[in-house]
């Protein structure tokens, strides 16, 4: 097979490949819900498959069917190289080798690991040695900017093939050549990274779009032209009373002709309609008709002003002497470095300091109202209640608005009334952004929200943050969501906590900005000292003056050139 594979040049390269793994008739079900039901797949040295679908579409259970994790129900996966999987959770039971613990900074013992601990461990032991296949499920959880871009380097330079479930949209665009989406157990097969394959569904909708039209015209048509002709059979005039009798029948001839033409008609135009092939409309998610947040406004420039801000974690001074200000409608990304404190500020902001030693002083402002997105969903929803209770009982808007958030959340009609106690990670994470969505806070703290959530909710929850009406303070890893969303950033690191006022692509340009010159300022001085040494040389009995002097000269025609770009 020949396909193209990105580079990190972003040019891509074509090659042939062999088959290094093959599927057949791949059937899994758990009780009566079939999750897999794929009749062919194939996998080839080199390229990069992006496993993509919704919460409980069984992306896992097929990435365990290819690993031989677990036995499908029928079928055979025929494995032709050494096998290697990033598991989205548990402990690595291997150690990986010390290059690559030391690379992601992965602890050697393997109990009482925090989240990225486990994480970083997990990707150093599959990354240690040179696997066939590579089988990456959900690897950046847990692990922050810095983490991710090393991971993505490392996935970059990996010569054999590798499947990626990730809802990571720059990491699948950086290297992924294939997009499989899996949908009611099938596979569907997308050339192309991820916006490629979003690009080949808008391109299949509008076509869709464009064919349910011009059904629906052409049956408009057709039912208006019977209709015309049931209105001119009905408009066939009786023999009139005074007419002789061959003028009669004459005229009932004419007329029973007529009418037989326009019911023969009229038929025709009904089987045609019969037998047009039936278009189905593009699936729409249902429209949020209302702004979200609509809490009571602020009515205040400020949401939350704390100063003197002090956080200490187990002896560690995360924090001390700072300030955080919280404009009203504002977005801030509050970011920083795995373990540098965010979620422990965050509850610290919250009033809750379990575990921590805070300090300070924290004033939000009388009409702000504070929900909190916890990473632990087991202390804010009823896991015995339906998702759809948990959304609507503590919730300032109607059932209908719930149901349409749910949905636009990916939220099927038959999960919100299961027990949130029997669903999964991510649909729970839907449950309580939802739930906080349809309150009446006017002030979201969201730890981490993107966790958990399938590609498609996510793209749904950005929406929907984006048209919210209150303010946001939110951690998250995820580059691109907090790209679209926040409009500052607060920087967690060295005790310290620093604001930019802007966007994180602005705040990118600042600082690389800032590299710049300090890069010209050393340049500048490094440039200094040669011309100093220089004339230093031309005071020496004997010189080559000529020689130094075009030394001296070229030296400072680049001094004036950086200088100059420095204005």
């Amino acid at each position: 097979m020949l396909f193209k594979r990105p580079s990190a040049a972003g040019r891509g390269v074509f090659f042939m490949a062999k088959i290094i793994l093959e599927a057949h008739g791949i059937r899994k079900s758990y009780g009566a819900s079939e999750i897999l039901n794929i009749d062919e797949l194939c996998i080839y040295d080199g390229e990069c498959i992006g496993l993509i679908g919704e919460n409980g579409a069984g992306k896992s259970t097929l990435m365990a069917v290819l690993s031989g994790d677990i036995q499908p129900d029928e079928g055979t996966v025929r494995r032709l190289c050494p096998v290697r999987t990033i598991r989205q959770t548990g402990s690595a039971a291997e150690d990986g080798d010390r290059r690559m613990r030391a690379e992601f900074r992965a602890p050697s013992q393997r109990e009482g690991l925090s989240g990225g601990e486990q994480t970083r461990r997990r990707i150093a032991a599959a990354l240690s040695g040179t696997p066939g296949l590579l089988l990456a499920d959900e690897p950046t959880t847990d692990l922050d900017a810095q983490g991710i871009e090393r991971l993505t380097r490392h996935l970059e330079a990996h010569r054999g093939a590798m499947v990626l479930i990730s809802h990571d949209r720059a990491l699948l665009n950086r290297i992924c050549s294939r997009i499989w989406h899996l949908e009611d157990g099938k596979i569907s097969d997308f050339p192309g990274n991820y916006d490629d394959y979003r690009a080949e569904l808008e391109r299949r909708r509008a076509f869709q779009q464009f064919e349910y039209d011009q059904y629906r015209s052409e049956q408009a048509r057709l039912k208006a032209a019977a209709q015309r002709m049931q209105e001119m059979t009905t408009q066939v005039k009786k023999a009139p009373s005074r007419m002789g009798n061959s003028e009669a029948r004459l005229h009932r001839r004419e007329a029973t002709d007529a009418i037989l033409r326009l019911s023969h008609g009229k038929r025709t135009l009904q089987n045609r309609m019969e037998h047009l092939e039936k278009k189905e409309r593009p699936r729409d998610l249902p429209e949020i008709r209302m702004k979200l947040g609509g809490g009571v406004p602020v009515g205040a420039k400020t949401v939350m002003r704390a100063e003197g801000l002090a956080l200490r974690v187990d002896g560690r001074t995360l924090l001390e002497g700072q300030s955080l200000i919280l404009p009203a409608g504002s977005a801030t990304a509050l970011m920083g470095a795995n373990g540098c404190g965010k979620t422990s500020l965050l509850r610290a902001l919250m009033g809750e300091s379990g575990g921590v030693t805070f300090s300070g002083r924290v004033r939000f402002n009388d009409a702000a109202k504070v929900g909190w997105f916890d990473q632990n969903h087991d202390r804010t929803l009823d896991m015995n209640a339906s998702a759809l209770d948990n959304v609507v009982n503590p919730s300032m808007q109607d059932m209908s608005l719930a149901r349409t958030v749910l949905a636009r959340l990916n939220m099927g009609p038959e999960e919100i009334f299961r027990p949130v106690g029997v669903l999964s990670g991510g649909e729970r994470a839907k449950i309580a952004i939802a739930k906080l969505l349809l309150s009446d806070a006017n002030v979201l703290f969201l730890d981490e929200p993107t966790n958990h959530l399938d590609v498609f909710a996510l793209e749904a929850l950005e929406k929907m943050l984006a048209d919210y009406g209150g303010t946001i303070l939110m951690v998250s890893h995820d580059r691109r969501f907090v790209s679209r969303l926040a409009t500052r950033i607060v920087r967690m690191a060295d005790g310290r906590l620093d604001t930019f006022e802007g966007s994180l692509e602005a705040l990118e340009r600042a600082e690389s900005a800032d590299r710049d010159r300090e890069s010209r300022m050393l340049e500048i001085s490094q440039l200094e000292m040669r011309m100093a040494a220089v004339a230093g040389r031309m005071g020496i009995p004997g010189c080559d003056m000529a020689a130094l002097d075009s030394e001296y000269d070229a030296l400072a025609a680049q001094l004036r050139a950086l200088k100059s770009g420095l204005k």
